[in-house]
């Protein structure tokens, strides 16, 4: 049977030089990801909408960006297409911050296609958010993709992804039923704190507002806030502050010094203010990294015991 076609269409005609693979990257966990795939330099995105399911494809075509929408959500998706692609994102000012510091100025002219993109999603992103505390990144994303496929819903859309689970769905959850996924007491607690508060938290009108919600939840801090914010509104200022790497990555980059704390960091991209969550996007695009000491973290498992 063939699958039906998009039910809205949108055609968006981004700036000279933008890379939408490298812009929209943040929304997918990995190359694996059940609800976000980059696919032939384009994007699918499965989302949960005010008006019903939806999956977002966004590709690139003659130097447009075409947007197609699908499911009931189809239209909400499509109109929201060019803020998921980072297209709304405003860089005003930061090419004279950039010029305070030769390397930050180097890597805004050689990555300026990339954009910070803005879901209008707390959720999706504050339950990977999570997710992601204290563990390395692949506990991290299997924990994800097996809660995912617990909930399993297929989202609409030529393309088999899931929806991320409905809040509702996690908050109901007894602890123990994120335990075979790799998720301790803590962290599930959390998911479902933050689940039972998922319909404000989607209320807030800004990346301020959405933090002070955020960070009164038990579990959840700076850092986690962070994470949602950056691409929930395209927080250009969102710094995850009580990051393993990133002080280091900063403290390397801006001062040649291999080790940083928290505060070393902050101080160094003071000069950016504003745009500091973009400093840091771009230190990562760059691909730059601190020395490395010591072994790395172990991968950990305590989901059959």
């Amino acid at each position: 049977m063939t699958p039906a076609g998009p039910a809205a269409t949108r055609t968006l005609r981004p700036p000279a030089g933008y890379r939408l693979a490298a812009s929209v990257r943040a929304l997918t966990f990995s190359a694996y990801d059940p609800c976000a795939r980059i696919v032939a330099g384009g994007l699918w995105w499965a989302t949960r909408t005010p008006a019903g399911p939806a999956t977002l494809g966004l590709r690139p075509e003659a130097g447009d960006l075409v947007a197609e929408g699908y499911g009931p959500g189809a239209d909400w998706v499509v109109e929201r297409a060019d803020a998921v692609a980072g297209l709304r994102d405003d860089l005003t000012g930061f090419a004279d911050l950039a010029a305070a510091h030769p390397a930050v100025a180097r890597l805004a002219r050689e990555h300026h296609g990339l954009r910070m993109p803005a879901t209008g999603q707390v959720f999706p992103r504050l339950l990977r958010a999570v997710l992601e505390q204290k563990v390395t990144g692949k506990e991290a994303y299997r924990a994800y993709a097996a809660m995912v496929r617990h909930f399993r819903e297929p989202a609409p859309g030529p393309l088999p992804l899931l929806l991320p689970p409905e809040p509702a769905a996690v908050e109901a959850s007894p602890y123990w039923v994120f335990h075979p996924f790799g998720v301790e007491q803590r962290r599930a607690d959390t998911l479902r704190r933050a689940a039972a508060a998922a319909q404000r938290l989607e209320q807030c009108a800004d990346a301020a507002e959405a933090t002070r919600r955020l960070t009164a939840i038990p579990g959840i801090g700076p850092w986690t806030a962070a994470e949602v914010v950056r691409t929930t509104y395209g927080d250009p200022d969102a710094v995850s502050v009580g990051d393993y790497h990133i002080p280091n990555t900063v403290a390397w980059a801006l001062a040649g010094e291999p080790r940083g704390d928290d505060a070393r960091m902050l101080a160094l991209l003071e000069p950016f203010r504003g745009h500091r969550g973009r400093v840091c996007l771009l230190l990562e695009a760059a691909g730059i990294r601190a020395p490395r000491y010591g072994p790395r973290a172990p991968i950990r498992s305590f989901a059959n015991y």
